[in-house]
């Protein structure tokens, strides 16, 4: 009989073709003291695709991703991303490997006492050495035009829309070019309109990068507009795995209410 994470991969290999997996995890498990936050989670992350885990608010989601990468270390299970032994790497290992995930925060986690310049030069200068000004001003002005925000660029994160700053988050991790994106929430707190924008842009950050992206959400929009294939997180459980098309004829009373509005 084969085992949740084989059919997690039988199921998302038959839905992928033949795309290279970037990113894997079977059986993880995370615990705080007596709270089982994530209880068996295996999944596949295809090369080019954009993974969707959709659940409630408090299902684990966001400690699912952060154990991708190591700023949460899972209690027990495997997790590989782009060939590397996650729970084995050394922190200097670590840090190389991150330079290779964009992290897309909830709350976009810009630096409050720095322009949208100075929050997109940082991680140029710490993580690649790059101090000339002709050469950081021009990969500045490409990231914010890849956000639509290229005149932005002296502006203070207080000035700016809870839109604009999702999208200068956003810049401020492409321009590092990662080959998997990480989105935490990406259209919390939004409205409507800003929403379908930034899944707009989600979908041509993957079509212009070719990023692999897992989006965490409980958006059942940005969901559908985003997704090429979804995972219902459900008490730290792959509760289901499909599209969005199948997912949404579901009768199943842990997710039927993300499909009632």
């Amino acid at each position: 009989m084969d085992t949740s994470a084989d059919y997690l991969k039988k199921s998302s290999t038959a839905k992928m073709g033949n795309r290279p997996i970037v990113a894997s995890l079977r059986h993880v498990k995370k615990s705080f003291g007596a709270m089982e936050v994530l209880r068996d989670i295996s999944l596949d992350l295809h090369q080019n695709e954009n993974l969707v885990i959709l659940g409630r608010s408090g299902t684990g989601k966001s400690v699912l991703i952060k154990c991708m990468v190591g700023l949460i270390r899972a209690d027990t299970g495997e997790i590989n991303v782009l060939g590397c032994d996650v729970r084995s790497l050394t922190p200097d290992q670590l840090d190389e490997l991150r330079l290779q995930i964009g992290f897309s925060f909830q709350g976009s986690a810009l630096y409050d006492s720095m322009t949208v310049r100075q929050n997109l030069e940082f991680p140029l200068k710490r993580n690649k050495a790059i101090f000339k000004k002709k050469e950081l001003e021009d990969l500045v002005i490409n990231a914010l035009k890849d956000v639509g925000l290229e005149n932005t660029s002296d502006k203070m994160p207080s000035e700016l829309s809870g839109g604009m700053k999702k999208r200068i988050g956003i810049a401020r991790t492409l321009i590092l070019k990662p080959k998997i994106m990480l989105y935490d929430e990406p259209t919390a707190g939004l409205d409507p309109i800003t929403a379908t924008e930034i899944n707009e842009l989600i979908l041509s950050v993957r079509e212009k990068y070719n990023t692999s992206s897992i989006i965490i959400t409980h958006d059942i929009s940005c969901a559908r507009q985003t997704s090429d294939r979804i995972i219902a997180l459900v008490n730290g459980l792959n509760k289901e795995e499909s599209t969005f098309d199948e997912l949404k004829q579901t009768k199943d009373p842990d997710l039927a209410p993300f499909f009632s509005y």
